[in-house]
């Protein structure tokens, strides 16, 4: 389409913005209000599927009665006879994406995404609080305007293709990996959608990469529940711990482990940049139990080694911002010291015997004096004491000894 170019009549084409898998986004001035706007010119494919239009005339309605700083006006959406296109003519930001912003540094700094964010989620909670669910979060419908306002683009475009019939090539396939788990096993996206890829989002603001890289929903699905992300602080020096465990659980494959809202999820990355500590403190020990998940022990008990390794996510050595670096060295954890050696049961009954034995044997000997004590009292031919030394090897021998002295002494 050429410079001069009018769409519907009144909208006088200038250049071309951007293009994309679904649509072209043409720079226009819209002749009747004398004012710069932004026509997105949907791909003609979409024209032949009627659930498609249906739906795409209802969210666009929708999108239309948004109105707040940090989201894109919808002015006017229509069918364009001349092109045989559907158009939306939305508000025209002087400036530029965040993906763009991505391609030109890389990286962005914490306190520019912190605010970035932020404004994000001013966005986000207007629009869910009346219904609205944007479904496509990504750093390409984000708009950072010359004077650093944030606005959200294309609200309701990705739900009226949701579920049309249409070969989504370069829509859903291309925006993978900000799907949460639950769009990428099928389930319904509601405002909890936006937030996780909103987290997605920061992740790669801070880091300059996706926390999870998918060519598919499926390998997504996978890649989501059997690994976890590189922590923030180890592909960004610059990021602070607590910013990087607010960001794991704003990604967190637990859905009760993600803020409940806009509100909540933008109080909780400003408080983290400022080094408040998520309130849920477990996000780092979440990664790790997803991270471990899938590690199955080798052999039985008995044939492990003497000490166990301890490997986390954050012990491997990643390729990133820091380089690839010499791996950390893991803990260990001593084996247990094995049980003493113990003796046989026989060994053992033996043992008890003999001390019983004993036992009796001494108690014998106490009885045995006792009498003879009493007997040698009862005498009447004068008192006559003598001594004698019993002695024996064993209990029954010393008793027979004092049995033989008894008879000794009491003979009549």
């Amino acid at each position: 389409m050429n410079s001069g170019h009018k769409i519907a009549g009144r909208y006088r084409v200038e250049g071309r913005l951007g293009v994309g898998g679904m649509s072209t986004v043409m720079l226009a001035v819209d002749e009747r209000l004398e004012r710069r706007v932004a026509v997105k010119l949907l791909a003609e494919h979409l024209a032949d599927d009627p659930t498609f239009v249906s739906r795409f005339r209802r969210e666009a309605l929708a999108a239309a009665r948004l109105v707040h700083p940090n989201i894109v006006q919808v002015f006017d959406f229509g069918f364009d006879q001349a092109t045989q296109q559907h158009f939306i003519v939305m508000e025209h930001v002087s400036g530029h994406s965040c993906a763009e912003l991505l391609r030109d540094r890389g990286h962005l700094d914490v306190d520019q995404v912190v605010d970035i964010v932020a404004q994000c989620c001013r966005g986000l909670d207007y629009a869910h609080r009346n219904g609205v669910v944007h479904r496509d979060v990504k750093p390409g419908n984000l708009l950072v305007s010359d004077g650093g306002l944030v606005k959200l683009a294309d609200f309701g475009i990705a739900r009226a293709t949701d579920q049309s019939s249409i070969t989504q090539v370069g829509s859903v396939l291309g925006t993978a990996a900000y799907l949460s788990p639950e769009q990428a096993r099928g389930e319904e996206a509601g405002p909890g959608a936006d937030l996780y890829s909103l987290g997605v989002v920061t992740y790669q603001l801070l880091s300059g990469r996706l926390p999870y890289e998918a060519t598919s929903l499926s390998e997504l699905a996978l890649k989501q529940q059997r690994e976890a992300p590189i922590p923030l602080d180890d592909l960004n020096p610059h990021v602070p711990r607590e910013l990087a465990d607010a960001v794991s659980l704003c990604i967190s494959v637990f859905p009760e482990d993600r803020p409940v809202d806009a509100v909540e999820l933008s109080e909780l990355l400003v408080g983290a940049a400022r080094g408040r500590a998520p309130r849920r403190s477990e996000a780092r020990t979440r990664a790790l139990q997803q991270q471990t998940a899938v590690t199955r022990v080798v052999g039985a008990p008995e044939m492990r080694t003497a000490q166990t390794m301890v490997v986390g996510p954050r012990d491997r050595s990643h390729p990133g911002m820091r380089g690839q670096g010499a791996p950390r060295t893991p803990r260990t954890v001593p084996a247990r010291r094995p049980p003493l050696e113990r003796e046989p049961p026989a060994t053992r009954q033996r043992d008890g015997a003999r001390r019983t034995g004993w036992v009796l044997g001494g108690f014998l000997v106490v009885v045995v004096v006792a009498a003879v004590a009493a007997v040698l009292a009862s005498q009447t031919s004068g008192p006559v004491v003598h001594f004698e030394r019993v002695a024996g090897s064993s209990a029954q021998g010393a008793i027979n000894s004092l049995q033989s002295i008894i008879s000794q002494y009491t003979a009549k």
